[in-house]
């Protein structure tokens, strides 16, 4: 007799991971309605799957133009997939405890611990708590302001309305938008490359969403405190850091591209090079033309792509505490030293092997895939690359393959895009059979390295 699969004998991974596998085919199935589509027939159910994909994972990729392809049900049920996915589902479930006064079990705070990636669950849902009230709270300021900006260009309903929702889409770091036309489809913010309002207000969503919300409840608790933790202080350095760099590469490549930044003015380059810089940190929205950066900007933007966001926040990549562990170490190495010291704190052995095991299953993941997309689909290398890495990191930046690819490359970029969002680390605790506790150790061993 076959026995039914109890869900709580389930490990926190594998609920993640069918949770949002869940979300996806039900949004999938709702945006093949006919009434999700402008021409009132059903799209294709592979385009729908992959959109549903994008929207869960926060990544931004689309096949088709949201704007003029899917109506106002279409279009609100992607940004609800967005919502669910950038706080994850767990967070809205409790969300939803919380408004019937519900008990949140011990499973239940097991799950929110792995999907904020904590080492505890103590204070899970004191931080779940503020997770909702800061994240609603940023997109109503935000919200706000789009729409008296947008008031002036599209009038108050349709600003109100396109103000709400990017305020969802670019917080969740999803990359969505909907200014697309049927006669100019896929053309992001690109209108408004000069425009400090709408620059500040996105670039400032994209930040606070991707610096986490363990972050943000460290900064709103400063005053009483007065000091932050190490996880914030390596977040916000490293962040500020990239931002910054990144500007002024991109800056100095772009400077004299005529097909970027080139015919804008000194204040409109500066701003396109700080969006740039600020998109891959996992968000993907765009003010010039991607696929017309030079190929060094493209290159570099894949490199921070890679990097992406930081732990706990809605975005993805390897993150921001990978990077800067796996930059101390080199350093440490090289000067003959044995501990990876951050900011007069010792890092745990565990730590340092985390993070080499994140960066090398994530090298992993995008070599495959770009392997495999470069055999089926017709396009450059670099294309390729790009489109791998932006899916991996959840950004949604793209120099125009998505629409290209083919029904097995749109299988493979929605699986990246999955593996992406909840991380390889997550997905491989999910899939690995229940380990046992090893009852013998091997001797030592010595290899020459280098």
């Amino acid at each position: 007799m076959i026995k039914k699969m109890n869900i709580w004998r389930l490990t926190p991974p594998q609920i993640l991971v069918l949770g949002f596998a869940a979300i996806i085919f039900l949004g999938a199935g709702l945006l093949t309605l006919p009434f999700a589509s402008a021409t009132g027939h059903s799209i294709a159910f592979i385009d729908a799957l992959f959109t549903a994909t994008s929207a869960t994972c926060v990544t931004g990729l689309v096949v088709v133009d949201t704007g003029s392809t899917y109506t106002m049900f279409g279009q609100i049920v992607i940004v609800s997939l967005i919502q669910i996915g950038g706080l994850g589902f767990m967070t809205m479930s409790t969300l939803i405890a919380f408004a019937f006064r519900k008990k949140i079990t011990l499973k239940e705070r097991l799950v929110l611990q792995e999907a904020f990636n904590q080492g505890s669950m103590e204070g899970i849902v004191r931080l779940i708590r503020k997770v909702i009230i800061y994240s609603l709270s940023i997109e109503a300021i935000a919200a706000v302001i789009l729409t008296i900006r947008w008031t002036f260009d599209l009038g108050f309903p349709k600003a109100l309305y396109f103000g709400i929702w990017h305020a969802i889409s670019m917080f969740n770091n999803a990359g969505f938008d909907l200014f697309g036309t049927v006669d100019a489809p896929f053309v992001s913010f690109t209108a408004y490359a000069d425009d400090f309002v709408v620059n500040f207000v996105v670039m400032a969503l994209i930040v606070l969403g991707g610096i986490g919300f363990i972050v943000m409840s460290d900064l709103m608790d400063y005053k009483t405190k007065k000091k932050l933790s190490l996880h914030s202080k390596v977040v916000l350095s490293m962040t500020g850091f990239l931002i910054v760099f990144g500007a002024l590469v991109i800056f100095i490549f772009e400077f004299t591209n005529n097909r970027t930044m080139g015919s804008l003015d000194m204040g409109g380059k500066v701003l396109a090079s700080f969006f740039q810089s600020v998109a891959p940190r996992t968000a993907g929205p765009n003010t010039v033309d991607i696929g017309a950066l030079r190929q060094a900007s493209q290159f570099f933007i894949v490199i921070l792509m890679f990097i992406g966001a930081s732990p706990g926040s809605t975005g993805g990549g390897i993150k921001t505490t990978t990077f800067m562990i796996l930059i101390s170490a080199i350093v440490t190495m090289i000067r003959g030293k044995e501990d990876i010291v951050i900011f007069r704190y010792r890092l745990a052995k565990d730590r340092i092997l985390k993070a080499i095991t994140l960066t090398m299953m994530a090298l992993f993941l995008v070599i495959i895939v770009t392997m495999l997309l470069s055999t089926t689909e017709d396009s450059q290398f670099l294309k390729i690359l790009f489109e791998v890495t932006s899916a991996f990191g959840t950004v949604g930046l793209t120099m125009g393959l998505t629409p290209e690819l083919t029904t097995f490359g749109k299988i493979l970029i929605s699986l990246t895009m999955f593996a992406g969002r909840l991380g390889p680390i997550t997905l491989a605790y999910a899939l690995q059979p229940k380990q046992e506790k090893e009852l013998y150790r091997y001797p030592e061993g010595k290899i020459t390295i280098g």
